[in-house]
């Protein structure tokens, strides 16, 4: 994967925050919105892009950009960099191949151990019973 070819498809607006801040805040265009567009991104396989668009299901809009924002910090650049790392993560984690399982036995010693438990708690509620007189 190749980062910075990567990043010159990312798009990116700046917009004002929302919630409280005061005078800075209603003048101050801080926050960023970077989008990116999976379906026309020429840096992954159509197989990698199938393995992405099932990773970010729930953040891809109806037309398959990905929108991420960042308003952290009262900067602009900051919150730049930040939304970009915060991709080039998600992207990472998404790109991972799972490792396959592999099943194992239940140990002899921890089903001893469960039928035990399981012997001295019956042996308990039976104490509690009244003794039977025939």
């Amino acid at each position: 994967m190749d980062v910075e070819a990567l990043k010159s498809e990312l798009t990116y607006k700046a917009v004002r925050s929302s919630g409280s801040g005061g005078q800075h805040v209603n003048k101050v265009a801080s926050k960023v919105v970077l989008y990116f567009n999976l379906e026309a991104s020429s840096q992954f396989t159509e197989e990698e892009k199938e393995r992405l668009k099932q990773f970010f299901e729930n953040r891809l809009n109806k037309e398959g950009i990905l929108i991420l924002d960042s308003s952290e910090s009262r900067s602009q650049f900051r919150n730049k960099a930040i939304v970009t790392q915060k991709f080039l993560d998600l992207v990472t984690e998404g790109l991972k191949e799972d490792k396959e399982r592999k099943p194992t036995k239940v140990p002899k010693a921890v089903k001893r151990k469960r039928l035990e438990t399981k012997r001295k708690t019956s042996e308990k509620k039976a104490n509690r019973k009244p003794p039977k007189i025939d």
